[in-house]
């Protein structure tokens, strides 16, 4: 059955706004009529405005956000899959969301899946009405899950899946987050003493006719660099990350750069393993819920950030295709970690491909945060005794001057 955005007015005059099931916007109007409301705007909802801006049914925006977020996906699938899991229909699972959903966009997000679900349409082939909310490995999950009547084991399988991510990322992005902070704050302190503090300590001492110290010198030649020069270093900075983001759209470059990343000596090992922690959570996931092997490495692919890694993965995709196992066909691409291929060959060989790539996602991951960890914390003293030191040679070119003079009074 369709359903249909409205905004009615009450009894009292009040503007109510919400999702109404009918047949027709004509029965839709007689439904809402028949509840003492005054039907003023009855509106289809399709894929297009469920996945829209939230915005008033009359007006339009020119750019709108996604309407899960990673973390608002994560959520949203884990209660989906209680749901369904305690025995609850999938039609009402989607009902009860829709009804206790406090935001606006998911609330008609989800009456179109459940409309699309009660017209007959597999629940997978709703989800991917909406590609900007719905990846297709979450559909092929999805999809899986169905065909396979589990669906609500492989719906809490996914969401531990979409959890492990996320929880992976916030560590990287936590770890990185006080380096990031430190630097920034020492680039605007040095700025600003280079740029206002030695200046106007170097005036003082301009009439002494006395030569400055060399540090105070090099000091001060950066400071009226900052000062004239500023505005052009702006702008040249601006310059170079336009560029970078042109070349950044390139494949070729992209391809080159990201094969080059992996190669550094620290990021380069965190890349590649965050890279084949995903692949193989994600190709654990598919595996498990009956996804053909080959529909299923093209699904994990996708997933891989690193374009030189999922390149690899697709030149695996079509050893396997070829009749080569997994476990070789992984082994020949060198920028995957050797323990990836190790656990896919102990699970060919158990017949358990998915729990021994589920434990080796677990293992890459686990690694991942420890070095992540271990540079962070190396990093935080080194930026301190770095900022330090800048500071430091600053200090001392306004202290060297005023030396310099004692001397000459004594």
């Amino acid at each position: 059955m369709p359903a249909y955005t409205f905004e009615a007015l009450d009894a009292d005059g009040s503007t109510r706004k919400g999702v109404i099931e009918a047949d027709t916007a004509k029965s839709a109007r007689g439904l809402l009529r028949a509840q003492s409301l005054v039907p003023m705007v009855v509106e289809a909802i399709t894929a297009g405005n469920a996945a829209g801006a939230n915005t008033p049914a009359r007006g339009t925006t020119l750019w709108s956000s996604r309407v899960f977020g990673s973390t608002a996906l994560a959520i949203w699938t884990r209660q989906i899959a209680g749901l369904v899991v305690s025995g609850l229909p999938l039609e009402r699972a989607l009902t009860s969301l829709s009804e206790e959903s406090e935001d606006e966009r998911q609330r008609q997000l989800v009456a179109a899946l459940r409309a699309e679900v009660n017209g007959g349409t597999a629940f997978a082939t709703a989800l991917a009405q909406h590609p900007r909310e719905f990846s297709p490995t979450y559909c092929a999950v999805v999809g899986a899950g169905e065909h396979s009547g589990n669906l609500g084991l492989v719906l809490e399988r996914l969401a531990d899946d979409l959890e492990q991510g996320q929880a992976l990322k916030a560590q990287l992005v936590g770890a990185a987050l006080y380096p990031a902070i430190v630097t920034l704050v020492a680039i605007a302190i040095v700025m600003f003493l280079l740029g206002y503090v030695v200046p106007q300590v170097a005036e003082v001492f301009a009439g002494s006719k006395r030569a400055l110290p060399l540090l105070t010198v090099i000091m001060l030649g950066l400071g009226n660099f900052v000062r004239n020069q500023g505005w052009w270093l702006l702008f040249t900075i601006i310059f170079i990350v336009i560029c970078a983001r042109l070349a950044w759209a390139s494949a070729t470059f992209r391809e080159r750069f990201d094969a080059a990343w992996l190669n550094l000596p620290v990021l380069g090992k965190l890349s590649r393993g965050y890279n084949a922690a995903r692949f193989a959570s994600t190709l654990a996931m598919l595996a498990s819920a009956g996804v053909p092997i080959l529909k299923a490495l093209q699904a994990a692919a996708d997933t891989v950030s690193n374009r030189a890694m999922r390149i690899d993965a697709l030149d695996a995709l079509v050893l396997v295709r070829e009749g080569a196992p997994l476990a070789q066909a992984l082994a020949q691409k060198k920028r995957f970690p050797g323990l990836l291929a190790m656990f896919a060959r102990l699970g060919e060989q158990t017949g358990q491909l998915p729990v021994m790539l589920e434990r080796a996602s677990r293992q890459l991951g686990t690694e991942v945060q420890r070095r992540a960890l271990q540079l962070a914390t190396l990093l935080e003293p080194l930026l301190i005794v770095a900022m330090g030191l800048v500071v430091m040679l600053i200090v001392l070119a306004v202290l060297l001057p005023i030396i310099q003079l004692n001397q000459l009074v004594r």
